[in-house]
């Protein structure tokens, strides 16, 4: 299968903080900068202040692929999907969309792709069908096509009703579906969507999940980001976890919750105890894998063994612990994704 997007050593280097979503330059984060001063660690490069948002990118994307791209805020996701839709000049690398080098014919590029941001762009004195129209005609369509295309995709999103309607008319989950919909008018052979379902309610965002599984069944590439690890699951043939400017893991979902190497998960809840003895305790249970201990709540990764949970609840009784709470659950792309980028709270 064809590439759809090729990524080789992908690199960019911002002099300082690397700008959000287009915006102001992100503050510098408390964890990584105990002065306030210039951040440090993975992301620092060698001159004062100078920030490397991402990291000699290699990745490849199937035509046809609906791709996930996940991270934490500040790990680079917005950064590489600006670089591949040329809104971001990179430092270094090379990065093909469709086969067109991003930065050698960035315009030639702009016509094989198209982009959703977060920010609601649609042209608030037209009517809803005019935006699907004149997003054509920019593109050089003939105006009976961009009518015929206009109709076929108000249509597929179940738009028709609302055709000759103002766009600040709409609800937010409307207005997303008309800004996907105004994106595929020109055929693109790449749609980059970015947290397509953020402040939706449950309703509108399985109403888009459905949507957009049946754009890409059809043939549409899809490179998806967002923070719902549930979506991610769902609706993604592969998936890529960065942080840090850096790819960390790139797997079906499947194959990422595989990589946890357990069947069950626990959780377990102790009063006040020595903590260490019952960790100590727990990992010579057989069939525990990992026990890990923050605060009073203990997380245990086990395979499936019988008689496991009795085990586990008996050994920490042993070693003097209090049980409060106890949870069991299968391996989630949520823990995958916090064992990879860690739990610290980041702006």
């Amino acid at each position: 299968m064809a590439e759809a997007i090729q990524c080789e050593e992908l690199t960019k280097r911002y002099a300082g903080p690397s700008p959000r979503n287009g915006g102001a330059p992100a503050p510098a984060s408390p964890s990584s900068s105990g002065n306030g001063g210039p951040p440090s660690g993975p992301n620092s490069g060698p001159n004062s202040g100078e920030v490397l948002a991402v990291d000699r990118l290699n990745l490849e994307i199937k035509a046809g692929e609906l791709f996930g791209l996940l991270g934490p805020n500040g790990a680079g996701k917005s950064t590489t999907i600006g670089m591949l839709t040329t809104r971001v000049i990179p430092t270094a690398g090379k990065a093909l969309v469709a086969g067109i080098d991003v930065v050698a014919q960035p315009a030639l590029a702009r016509t094989r792709l198209a982009a959703v941001t977060q920010t609601n762009t649609l042209d608030r004195g037209l009517t809803v069908f005019d935006n699907l129209y004149f997003h054509g005609r920019y593109f050089g369509l003939p105006r009976a096509e961009c009518r015929k295309r206009a109709g076929e995709l108000l249509a597929h999103f179940g738009l028709e009703e609302k055709a000759r309607a103002r766009v600040e008319q709409l609800s937010g989950g409307l207005a997303q579906r008309v800004l996907i919909a105004r994106a595929l008018l020109h055929r693109p052979e790449v749609l980059f969507l970015d947290e397509p379902t953020s402040g939706l309610d449950p309703q509108s965002r399985l109403r888009l999940w459905e949507e957009l599984t049946a754009i890409n069944r059809a043939g549409q590439t899809i490179v998806l980001t967002t923070h719902y690890m549930e979506e991610a699951e769902q609706l993604c043939d592969r998936l890529a976890i960065v942080d840090h400017g850096r790819l960390l893991a790139l797997d079906t979902p499947q194959g990422l919750k595989n990589a946890v190497h357990a069947e069950r998960l626990l959780k377990l809840t102790l009063a006040a105890c020595e903590e260490g003895r019952v960790v100590e305790a727990i990992e010579k249970v057989p069939g525990v894998v990992q026990a890990v201990c923050e605060g009073h709540t203990v997380h245990v990764q086990a395979n499936g063994t019988p008689g496991l949970v009795g085990a586990v609840v008996a050994a920490v009784a042993q070693a003097g612990g209090e049980l409060r709470d106890l949870s069991v659950s299968e391996p989630s792309l949520e823990a995958v994704f916090l064992k990879l980028t860690g739990k610290e709270y980041r702006a």
